[in-house]
């Protein structure tokens, strides 16, 4: 089962988002992609996303892409552990969860800052990592 966490690239929460999914993924069952790759901008494409739109956390498990909070649900679930939890939001209705994702996605920036380009993993963990 392919899972891929797509995510932009220059932003500090999401960078700190996949460190931590990193740390905690054991088993290595997540592979990760900056939004400004040539996969990204791929499946960006693909899916008729826009090219330069990235506020959005996108995860493709086999092939689905999945976006915004059901994303961040989804890959929590498949997280395992404790992190599993967390889908019990899945409960509250999508239009709620994304306007709430999409209030932090834009302001998240602002409150957390930008890094000048992509995160460059270190080489235990570039194997993770497609371009």
């Amino acid at each position: 089962m392919e899972k891929v966490i797509l995510f932009d690239g220059v932003c500090n929460l999401c960078n700190e988002t996949v460190k931590f999914v990193i740390q905690r993924d054991r088993e290595e069952i997540f592979k990760f992609a900056p939004l400004q790759s040539a996969f990204g901008q791929q499946v960006l494409k693909e899916n008729g996303l826009n090219l330069n739109d990235f506020n959005s956390f996108i995860y493709l498990r086999d092939g689905k892409l999945i976006q915004k909070s059901t994303a961040a649900l989804e890959m929590a679930k498949d997280l395992k552990h404790m992190w599993q939890l967390l889908y019990v939001f899945i409960l509250v209705p999508r239009p709620i969860r994304d306007f709430v994702y999409s209030f932090i996605a834009q302001n998240r920036n602002r409150i957390f800052g930008m890094r000048e380009s992509c995160m460059i993993p270190d080489k235990p963990i570039q194997h993770r990592f497609i371009q």
